[in-house]
């Protein structure tokens, strides 16, 4: 029997389910911690908060081989279902790197003033699994940290 690889990551956050809902749909947030990495600049975010809306968000990052050089990264994907303010699930599509379409579902549970966002990520059936879960892994816990700090800055 074969089964899909699922990531799955969790982090808490000292401020209102609402506030974390609402920075995952706001560009001028999402642009702050969504598909960015260390050393590069966000060049797109484009969002259409709906169901069946669709967001683009570009990443320039630096090459690891030569990081005097930059590659541009597109994440695209588009909304599955919006429940304020505790669930988003979207598709996602990495272009330059799949071929098809994955699945992401955020769950935000209020705890006291605070909340917990549950990510998962169901990756499909790769043959690299492995190595993809721990790429992606690492990718959305720096994701949820970089979250965390955008909220901070936001408040």
């Amino acid at each position: 029997m074969v089964t899909s690889t699922i990531v799955r990551v969790q982090r808490a956050y000292a401020c209102p389910a609402e506030a974390v809902y609402d920075a995952w749909l706001d560009p001028a947030v999402a642009r702050r911690f969504l598909f960015a990495t260390p050393g590069g600049t966000i060049t797109r975010c484009d969002i259409d908060p709906g169901v069946n809306g669709s967001f683009t968000v570009v990443d320039r990052r630096p090459l690891e081989a030569d990081p005097s050089s930059a590659i541009e990264v597109e994440h695209s994907g588009r909304f599955l279902q919006l429940d304020r303010p505790r669930r988003i699930s979207f598709t996602f599509l990495l272009p330059q790197y799949q071929a098809h379409e994955t699945a992401v579902i955020l769950d935000i549970e209020p705890q006291g003033d605070g909340c917990e966002l549950t990510l998962r990520h169901d990756l499909g059936l790769a043959e690299d699994a492995a190595e993809m879960l721990e790429r992606a892994e690492d990718g959305w816990t720096r994701m949820l940290a970089a979250l965390d700090e955008a909220l901070k800055a936001t408040a």
